[in-house]
């Protein structure tokens, strides 16, 4: 089997169970619990309809030619409801890697969502879809469909590592990879996360929240005049 031309089995994914768990949970409180470390770069933006789907779901990988989709539409057929397309196009915008017609491919099979490291075409009639598409660009010049390109490997989006069937989260914020052997962990964490945010909103809300931390934090970094 050629190394760059090939296609590898998934042998496992993130299940429904961890999905719906992470779905309420916003991307921003997840990176947080993550120690901040990890994002799939901010050109990485959401390409369908405003506040429409968030994107959760486990990760079909696919490393492809700047340029090619060849290996995207095998994907495509290869994939599961649910499963979310993750592409490695290189970054490259010179060429759209999918348009509206693999769009409705994908809402037919009832995929999870699409993310691409390159650029789409169509992008009035993605806008008007709820289907989650993120994308670095968009130009109108079409793709080439010669190949090579990889499935189910490893793909790193500026720097974010996604293996095959770990979970991927997308929305207004931008997009964040879930290890498969972290989502507990993680999970736990974000929610515990998402529930003192909700508690401080009320404070805000109330006129009783704490910020005395604010000069407390200045005194101990040394800065010059306080009260």
């Amino acid at each position: 089997m050629p190394v760059g031309f090939r296609i590898l089995p998934r042998r496992r994914k993130a299940e429904s169970r961890w999905i719906e768990a992470f779905r309420p949970l916003p991307v921003a409180n997840v990176s947080d619990v993550m120690a901040r470390m990890t994002a799939g770069g901010p050109r990485l933006r959401p390409m369908h309809r405003a506040g429409a789907t968030v994107l959760a779901g486990p990760a079909l990988t696919v490393r492809t030619r700047p340029g090619d989709n060849l290996m995207i539409h095998k994907a495509i057929g290869l994939a599961e409801p649910g499963d979310v397309i993750v592409v490695d196009g290189g970054g490259d915008l010179t060429n759209a890697l999918i348009g509206e017609l693999m769009l409705g491919q994908m809402i037919f099979r009832k995929l999870g969502g699409i993310v691409i490291n390159g650029a789409i075409r169509d992008s009035a009639a993605i806008a008007g879809q709820d289907f989650p598409v993120y994308a670095a660009g968009v130009t109108h010049r079409g793709p080439y469909k010669d190949g090579p390109g990889e499935i189910n490997v490893p793909v790193a989006l500026d720097g974010m590592v996604i293996e095959p069937g770990d979970l991927i989260l997308g929305d207004a914020d931008g997009l964040l990879c879930v290890p498969y052997a972290e989502l507990e962990t993680v999970q736990a964490a974000a929610a515990a996360k998402q529930a003192a945010e909700a508690k401080q909103i009320a404070e805000i809300e109330a006129g009783t929240n704490d910020t005395g931390w604010v000069d407390a934090a200045l005194r101990r970094l040394g800065c010059e005049g306080l009260d």
